[in-house]
């Protein structure tokens, strides 16, 4: 698959990125990387993030990592406290940290404790991350902030309600955001993949990802790479008159 690249798009700006170790964080980090930004990665998993930042650090890149519990608000916090102090501002925030939960499981059936375990990391993960980065941005005047939501929002996916729910309550956070800081020079914007191949995946039931594959018209999975070209445009300058908005990457299943 074909990739442009725009090597000086996030030029002097540092882009900050929870769940950068794994999966979509990760590969829009790489995605920015190459266009020119300062990386700062954060993630709940430790291993996985050295991993990571050793690798986009051979790869040539100016890179941090943050140990970060996108959950837990004093966490989220001191993050991005140590990203401002070390790079002296953040320019961009992008939260791709998120859990899955329950699959393939009626409501019924589906343990109160998963629901809020995944509410928690979500929603509440995201409210956190748009909280404590728009405070962040406030000062210069500029900001783009990307939270990833899912087609599982819009529509709903049977036997993943906490999933469903929370990524529809990221929707809301999205769109009701956006307009207190329409005109602080801070944008707000979410992306609602379809099934993107991914580790997270792997735990997914097989039937469950079937159904949700058959439901894409183009008849096949997105790829990280995808998902990393639209949010680095979603997040990029030239972006500019865009904001509250629910960016589609979905392989035709959503039309709206």
């Amino acid at each position: 698959m074909h990739s442009s690249f725009y090597p000086d798009r996030f030029q002097d700006q540092t882009v900050f990125i929870t769940g950068g170790a794994e999966g979509l964080g990760k590969a829009i980090a790489r995605r920015a990387g190459r266009e020119g930004a300062r990386l700062a990665l954060a993630d709940f998993n430790e291993p996985a993030l050295k991993n990571t930042v050793d690798e986009l650090t051979r790869e040539g890149f100016t890179v941090a990592g943050y140990h970060a519990d996108i959950s837990d608000e004093q966490s989220i916090r001191s993050a991005i406290d140590e990203v401002s102090a070390r790079y002296g501002k953040i320019d961009v925030a992008i939260n791709s940290a998120g859990i899955v939960g329950a699959t393939n499981t009626k409501i019924t059936e589906f343990a109160t404790s998963d629901f809020e375990r995944v509410v928690r990391v979500n929603l509440l993960g995201s409210f956190l991350l748009t909280k404590y980065a728009v405070k962040a941005m406030e000062p210069n005047g500029y900001g783009r902030i990307l939270l990833i939501a899912s087609i599982a929002g819009k529509e709903g996916n049977p036997g993943m309600v906490g999933y469903s729910a929370s990524k529809s309550g990221v929707i809301g956070l999205v769109k009701g955001v956006a307009k207190e800081y329409a005109t602080s020079g801070i944008t707000i914007n979410g992306l609602a993949p379809a099934v993107i191949k991914t580790a997270m995946n792997a735990d997914t039931a097989p039937e469950q990802l079937a159904y949700m594959t058959a439901k894409i018209p183009m008849s096949r999975l997105g790829t990280v790479e995808e998902v990393a070209a639209m949010a680095s445009f979603i997040v990029s300058k030239e972006n500019s008159f865009s904001t509250g908005f629910i960016y589609d990457i979905s392989g035709g299943r959503a039309t709206y």
